[in-house]
């Protein structure tokens, strides 16, 4: 590990008012120091780190130029944010970030007063800065002029159908909003030099933003003809000029674009901005994800998120594999599928190597799909090839599809469309905390009717299911699958069908039954292996499948034994739920039969390692033995005891 960088400024550094104490010439050097303080604390505890180094000057001006926190500021998704935390009082937990009881890795409203929006998923800054501008203006205090709302949004975000939406509605309120647009996809030279900036600064002073208004005064005395053509001439010459055309036709006043990196730019377009009246301002920031480190700068995908790491070499600590990935699992699967039918394709929301895909495109570059992060429009472009007899794989993270639950019941469900959703991130995901975990996806699908979902037990499994999607002609179906890396079972060279709504037992018993639905089942086995050494008698079922459900299979365990354990990875309303539907509508409670279901608590667990959220969410061996024996009327005993 390095040594800690030198910060003398930011060491004076508590709050953004200690920044905005400091010259403006000072800011440059705060920023570098910020941005090694960054490196020194992301190598340490890893976490994301290319996008909290692209924004680092503008953080910072941001900050300077604003009256945060009575100014509000808001960061879309969020995993930019760790300047922003290091600046605003929190620098001091950084160690902490992404683990069990420190920051979030994103912004979070009950951790600071200068995060007013909490985030993670992307798109809904522009959304909630609306809302805190009308709420302004509705309040009507004194000094309502004075406080600004400042949603900062990335090039990546602004491809979401939310963020157009939201720009549609500011620029029909024209409530005083600004939104910075962080486009790090664009080459900082040539389009943004000396000729820019000087344009940024004239478009966004208070003298042209008066002569602009005093000009449309004196148009809209024209007859209408003049008028509306007077009206495009301006926008359409200063969008030919600054490539903001778009932006005009929402509403918003648009300048830019700005380097991002250059404080001489923007200080004066941030204060320009900050000072004007009238309705949104759009700001183009041009900046480089991973700036200032050279091995974020030269890698791919600039270092989004990283293990610790060394500072010099760049090199990460990642430790050896002890099982494939359900992710490259996955992929391994789809393209064995692939080969076989070339009506397979897969989408994906902007997450190519995040499910795998980009091995899939690799190979079938021609019938790979990113859509950018359009969840909905993923659902419904699925829907449309399906249409027309192609078999899509949609591919989208459980917390990620629950953007577009609309299209997958209206678009998909009622249709009884073929789409395969591939659910990667299923269940409690780590570090990334309650905004990705996947909790919700059993619940949400499986009280569709028309709907298959499988849930892998693990690696083996998953590429079983694939081959079944694949040869599931007769409605929808979905595949859900943990982050992470497999238990290390045998994989076939290609997944065999599995006959639809067919569980299977794994251990044979007589007293306790635990039906287990998807990776749980290991936990499952762990207990029944203490259950044998209490000497008690335990069968262990895999259901495979949370719908349609196996009914026989369901029933044998009903009759058969004392107790019956339902355990999944998912909320309340899911495949527990479902069972116990059936057991009661089938009379099968009556006989003296308890059924115990677990399942994920009714809150968001912060987060921590996964087996340490698993723990708080009671779903572990330990849990799972406790419940039995508590059903049995038995004492938690150990071994030794329950034996003499």
């Amino acid at each position: 590990m390095s040594d800690k960088p030198d910060t003398p400024l930011l060491d004076q550094i508590k709050f953004p008012a200690d920044v905005r104490k400091l010259n403006a010439d000072q800011l440059q050097d705060l920023a570098d120091e910020v941005r090694a303080d960054m490196i020194d604390n992301v190598s340490r505890t890893g976490g994301h780190l290319g996008a909290g180094l692209g924004v680092v000057e503008l953080t910072t001006a941001i900050h300077y130029v604003f009256n945060t926190p009575d100014d509000k500021l808001i960061w879309d998704v969020g995993h930019q944010c760790y300047p922003h935390k290091i600046l605003t009082g929190r620098r001091e937990q950084m160690h902490t970030i992404r683990k069990g009881g420190g920051l979030a890795g994103f912004t979070k409203r009950k951790e600071s007063e200068y995060d007013p929006f909490g985030a993670g998923h992307s798109s809904t800054s522009i959304s909630a800065g609306l809302g805190m501008a009308v709420a302004r203006d509705l309040e009507g205090a004194d000094d309502a002029e004075d406080r600004n709302v400042i949603a900062v949004i990335g090039d990546g975000a602004m491809s979401a159908g939310m963020a157009y939406e939201a720009m549609n509605n500011a620029g029909a309120l024209k409530s005083r909003l600004i939104v910075i647009l962080n486009d790090n996809d664009m080459s900082i030279a040539p389009p943004v030099g000396a000729m820019s900036a000087y344009l940024a600064r004239l478009l966004s002073s208070s003298s042209f933003l008066n002569l602009r208004d005093f000009a449309k005064n004196i148009v809209k005395k024209f007859p209408r003809p003049i008028s509306n053509t007077a009206r495009k001439a301006e926008e359409y010459a200063r969008g030919m000029a600054t490539g903001g055309t778009l932006f005009e036709e929402l509403g918003f006043y648009y300048v830019g674009p700005v380097d991002g990196h250059n404080m001489e730019h923007l200080l004066p377009v941030l204060e320009n901005v900050r000072d004007a009246g009238g309705g949104p301002i759009l700001i183009h920031v041009v900046t480089e994800k991973g700036k200032g480190y050279e091995h974020a700068e030269n890698a791919a995908d600039k270092y989004h998120g990283v293990s610790t790491f060394d500072v010099k070499s760049g090199a990460q600590n990642k430790s050896p594999a002890k099982a494939p990935s359900y992710t490259s699992v996955f992929a391994k699967a789809l393209i064995a599928e692939a080969r076989k039918d070339e009506k397979i394709v897969a989408i994906n929301a902007a997450m190519p190597s995040g499910t795998g895909l980009d091995k899939f495109g690799d190979e079938f570059p021609d019938r790979c799909f990113d859509v950018g992060i359009a969840e909905q429009h993923a659902v419904t472009f699925a829907a449309g090839l399906a249409c027309e007899g192609y078999k899509p794989f949609s591919t989208i993270y459980s917390t990620f599809l629950q953007r577009a639950y609309d299209q997958v019941v209206h678009d998909v469900a009622v249709q009884n469309l073929p789409v395969r959703f591939a659910i990667d991130r299923a269940g409690l995901v780590g570090a990334d905390g309650p905004t990705h975990a996947g909790s919700f996806d059993i619940t949400y699908l499986a009280s569709l009717p028309n709907m298959v979902v499988m849930a892998a037990a693990d690696e083996a499994d998953l590429m079983h299911m694939i081959a079944t999607a694949a040869a599931h002609d007769a409605g929808p179906s979905a595949v859900r699958y943990p982050r992470g890396e497999g238990i290390g079972v045998d994989l076939p060279d290609e997944g065999t069908v599995l006959e639809i709504g067919k569980g299977r037992i794994v251990r044979e018993g007589k007293q306790i039954a635990i039906l287990s639905l998807g990776t749980r089942l290991e936990e499952a086995l762990k207990a029944a292996d203490e259950f044998s050494a209490k000497g008690l008698s335990c069968t262990v079922a895999d259901a495979r499948f949370a719908k349609p459900l196996d009914l026989e299979m369901i029933r044998k365990l009903a009759l058969e034994h004392e107790v019956l354990i339902t355990i999944e990875e998912g909320s309340i309303g899911g495949f527990g739920s479902h069972v116990l539907d059936y057991l009661s509508n089938e009379g099968l409670l009556e006989g003296g039969l308890k059924v115990r279901t677990m399942k994920l608590p009714d809150t968001f667990i912060d987060q921590n390692s996964p087996q340490i959220m698993y723990e708080e969410a009671g779903l572990v061996k330990d849990d799972i033995v406790r419940t039995a024996l508590h059903a049995l009327g038995h004492n938690d005993l150990s071994s030794s005891q329950a034996n003499g």
